[in-house]
């Protein structure tokens, strides 16, 4: 299959004279074809009618962690004539929206999945029609596929009338009979031991005492009712709620909302950025702070800003350089048994955008120059914001640096990334007074470095090691315009 960007489609062939059916979902294959014919063996010639040929076009996967997909607009509208290789369909995966093309001429039938619905990947979107003639019955097809999947949604939505049941406070559910329960076989005397030993106190023979805790167990209330006392407060405990209706009544205890509130569902990106850090919290992480002076840097950010190189780029590209000396924090571990050196460089770099997070990766950073690294980092920024980042462009990354100096923070920590061995927080440089080895006080620009690393293959001495050489191309930056 070519590019993951194209329909899946799977063809129906009908025949008056023979049937025929496909092993591929993609296209066509003498191999996969089944022949039957209704013809006498004698025959020596065979007449084979094609009646129709529709396929159904699948949400095809566009990135490894895609689940299902969302769709933004269909470019073309039902009835539409199609050419191969043609844009037919926008869809929102978990980090971009793409174009999605067709590999077959055609005519767009039918519409299954609407703008603005959401369909797993795999599930069929919409129906491609080989002639125009054959785009009634795929709307005729389209349409039987929607009546067939509307009794179980009907279904769904009278099923949960009985749950309310269940949800209501324990009490409200009748216990079963202990006495009853008991009868079933050899009475046996089972108290607790203060029912014991009130039993003892009020000379009360335990033995003809009816028990109602839980499986017939003698209390202490039943035993000060024998006694014809008036029971203790301390001692009435109600029967414990059947497990079923306590998990019942803990999952509809939530706390309400307050008034005016609403519920906003998250979107693909939102829901990729939760399964990911929810992902990272299973990782044994630790955290390693660094100043770093940043005066020589400051100069040659002035230098070469004119130029159209940014911040970022200066710090992607020194990073860089440090890992290409530590290879160790450059490394990933993903299935917690063993651990790889990559063989490249790539710098993911996080950046906000509307509705969410997203890190473009900016690989190969310890060999580019760093003007086109600069260009490049431009490319990457502009297609992020439009929501046009190709798969490779966003979840190659070996290393992520998250820099929230421009708003003034001082320090931070970042949550590692899965399937990486570290991530930089780089906080804002700012005015600090400092002495040198001869007591003088000086005033010098320092920022805060924070790195949170994989403590199952980059160790603390490692991370150390690693950041004293950054804060050296730091502060003799020369050689990041080499």
């Amino acid at each position: 299959m070519a590019a993951s960007s194209s329909f899946l489609l799977t063809p129906s062939l009908s025949n008056s004279k023979s049937t025929i059916s496909f092993a591929s979902s993609v296209s066509p294959s003498l191999r996969g074809v089944v022949f039957r014919s209704s013809t006498p063996a004698s025959s020596h010639r065979r007449v084979m009618t094609v009646r129709s040929k529709i396929r159904e076009i699948f949400m095809p996967a566009l990135s490894s962690t895609m689940t299902e997909g969302k769709i933004v607009s269909w470019i073309k509208t039902e009835g539409e004539k199609l050419a191969k290789g043609e844009s037919v369909v926008v869809v929102e995966s978990d980090k971009a929206d793409m174009d999605v093309e067709t590999f077959y001429d055609g005519y767009l039938a039918a519409i299954v999945v609407g703008e603005g619905e959401t369909a797993p990947v795999g599930a069929a979107i919409g129906l491609l029609a080989e002639t125009e003639a054959e785009i009634e019955e795929a709307k005729t097809k389209a349409a039987s596929k929607s009546s067939s999947s509307a009794p179980p949604a009907a279904a769904e939505a009278v099923a949960p009338s009985p749950p309310p049941a269940t949800s209501s406070p324990a009490p409200a559910i009748p216990q079963p009979s202990p006495v009853a329960a008991a009868s079933d076989g050899p009475r046996k005397t089972v108290a607790t031991p203060y029912a014991k030993k009130l039993a003892k106190q009020h000379k009360v023979d335990i033995g003809s005492v009816a028990g109602t805790g839980p499986f017939g167990r003698i209390t202490a209330s039943d035993v000060e009712a024998a006694a014809g006392i008036a029971p203790s407060k301390s001692s009435v405990a109600p029967p414990p709620p059947p497990p079923s209706a306590t998990v019942k009544a803990t999952a509809t205890n939530s706390p309400p909302l307050l008034p005016d509130s609403s519920v906003v569902p998250f979107t693909a990106m939102q829901s990729a950025v939760s399964k990911n850090m929810i992902e990272s919290l299973s990782v044994p992480t630790f955290r390693v702070g660094y100043p770093v002076n940043t005066d020589a840097l400051d100069a040659l950010y002035e230098k070469v800003k004119p130029k159209g190189v940014t911040m970022t780029a200066l710090l992607a590209k020194a990073a860089g350089m440090a890992l290409a000396q530590h290879p160790v924090v450059n490394a990933s571990c993903k299935d917690g048994k063993s651990f790889s050196y990559n063989s490249n460089i790539n710098v993911a770099v996080a950046v906000a955008i509307n509705g969410g997070l997203i890190t473009p990766v900016l690989q190969d950073a310890d060999k580019l120059d760093l003007y086109l690294l600069s260009q490049k980092w431009k490319e990457l920024v502009g297609k992020a914001r439009s929501k046009q980042l190709q798969p490779h462009e966003y979840n190659s990354g070996t290393f992520t640096l998250s820099n929230l100096g421009m708003f003034g923070v001082d320090r931070f920590d970042a949550i590692l990334p899965p399937g990486q061995g570290a991530i930089m927080a780089v906080g804002a440089s700012k005015p600090t007074v400092v002495a040198d080895k001869d007591g003088f006080f000086s005033v010098k620009n320092k920022m805060l470095v924070n790195v949170t690393a994989d403590h199952r293959i980059v160790y603390g001495a490692d991370l150390a090691a690693f950041l004293q050489t950054f804060a050296k191309i730091i502060e003799n930056p020369d050689s990041l315009t080499l």
